[in-house]
């Protein structure tokens, strides 16, 4: 039972509906995740002790079996803290913050990316102002390669480098929605 709260009229626990409300969406979580591809799996905040029962549930094929270890995964999975459970929604949901970060970053290193291709020093001049960790030699020399591949319609190998960089050094900043 339940039980109240004798001063205030509440009720004590969730209901045994709610209860089971939550159980069972933790239930379609565990099964989210056991037809996840590998890769994207593995950039999922899943504790560790968790990856073998998902492992397990991915290698079987026949359905009860699939059923039962499934249920298993997802009794773990309700031992978690809410938090925990929370933030792999939130990395499974595409429209989550996590991806609305990564999208955010993605977009900003494009636009200086851009910056510095158009505008050479300049451009430089600001990036270190507001990245002063920034490798202003590799920048500069990526910047002007990826310049040169353009204009001699080579591979763009240096344009690819100089994304790379860019995002490593804007990913350290805290913060990375927020400016520009």
């Amino acid at each position: 039972m339940r039980g109240k709260d004798e001063d205030t009229g509440e009720f004590l626990s969730p209901s045994r509906s709610q209860q089971r409300r939550e159980a069972l969406d933790v239930l379609a979580l565990a099964t989210q995740l056991a037809e996840l591809e590998p890769g994207r799996l593995a950039k999922l905040p899943l504790p560790e002790h968790l990856q073998p029962h998902i492992a397990e549930a991915r290698r079987i094929t026949s359905h009860i079996a699939r059923k039962r270890q499934l249920a298993f995964l997802a009794k773990q999975m309700r031992r978690e803290d809410d938090e925990v459970l929370d933030a792999i929604r939130d990395a499974l949901d595409a429209g989550g913050e996590a991806a609305k970060q990564e999208t955010a970053l993605l977009h900003r290193v494009e636009r200086w990316r851009e910056r510095l291709l158009e505008d050479g020093d300049a451009a430089l001049a600001d990036l270190l102002d507001e990245f002063p960790q920034a490798d202003r030699q590799q920048l500069r020399q990526l910047s002007r390669n990826a310049i040169d591949e353009r204009a001699r319609n080579k591979p763009p190998r240096a344009f690819r480098e100089l994304f790379r960089l860019l995002r490593e050094t804007l990913a350290q900043e805290p913060g990375i929605g927020n400016r520009e």
